[in-house]
């Protein structure tokens, strides 16, 4: 596919997690890296004010954490791509960057165009994979979105724990025991880790996390309350599982322009934001 002829851009459904599930990885020696490029019909305005909702955004404009659920059906397609030499299960997001740059016409095409950087391997050995997204609509574009993940995990050393950072609290809220399955169901993200205490053991975990993204996105809206400013561009990395249940606080510099969330005395989330 090329940015000429765009391919559809495919959903989060169950046929891409019997695709993930069965994909064997490559050698990294040689292996040319994909640069992919779908078309996304329109942006569904049905999600978009379930999400809003879901998140606490107070206005009926787009956040610029939504489009990360575009680009993260791109970059699921891109990393099924064969010239792409990781399998999916296993990964770790760990640090993500959204700008929004231009209003989109909700009823109009977007094509989402993405490039993929595999960063030379760490001293312990861990791999990490950047994947790049530019969305663009009749040439102008509307939002970029950088994604890390971590793909080939390293040597196992010391732990540092992350310690919360002491910033002026802005807010905290709990995580109920379903918001995994609730923000699966608006953002098609269905990883196992995330839904039940049954499905996050069989991946290994003790407990079910939320996602990292509602983590963002959450703090995002709390933000522009806080700021009474729409954020135009949000840098987070997550540092340490959030496990559904369990209660979060918000911290803030609003003048610096940096934030960070914690919870059980440690980051789980931090980054910096920009509004307009």
């Amino acid at each position: 596919m090329t940015a000429d002829s765009p391919s559809p851009l495919p959903s989060l459904g169950a046929a891409t997690l019997l695709r993930a599930l069965f994909k064997r990885p490559r050698r990294l020696n040689g292996v040319r890296t994909p640069r992919t490029a779908y078309v996304l019909d329109s942006i569904d305005s049905n999600q978009l004010r379930r999400y809003r909702q879901a998140l606490g955004f107070r206005d009926d404009g787009i956040p610029v954490t939504y489009y990360y659920l575009l680009a993260q059906r791109a970059h699921v397609a891109t990393m099924l791509d064969d010239a792409f030499p990781f399998r999916l299960p296993g990964t770790v997001h760990t640090e993500n960057a959204l700008r929004a740059l231009s209003e989109p016409l909700r009823d109009m095409p977007l094509v989402l165009s993405t490039t993929v950087n595999i960063r030379p391997p760490a001293e312990n050995g861990a791999v990490y994979a950047e994947l790049d997204t530019v969305a663009r609509q009749q040439g102008t574009d509307i939002f970029t979105c950088r994604s890390t993940y971590l793909v080939v995990r390293g040597q196992a050393g010391r732990k540092r724990r992350q310690e919360a950072r002491d910033l002026p609290v802005l807010t905290g809220w709990r995580l109920p025991r379903n918001t995994g399955r609730a923000y699966a169901r608006i953002s098609g993200d269905w990883n196992p880790i995330h839904l039940w205490t049954w499905s996050a053991r069989l991946m290994g975990m003790k407990r079910p996390i939320v996602h990292g993204m509602h983590t963002l996105a959450r703090a995002c809206a709390e933000l522009e309350q806080a700021c009474g400013r729409r954020i135009l561009a949000l840098e987070g990395r997550f540092r340490a599982p959030a496990a559904l249940g369990s209660e979060l606080v918000l911290g803030a510099d609003l003048a610096a322009g940096s934030f960070a969330v914690g919870g059980g005395g440690r980051i789980v989330a931090e980054g910096s934001f920009r509004t307009i």
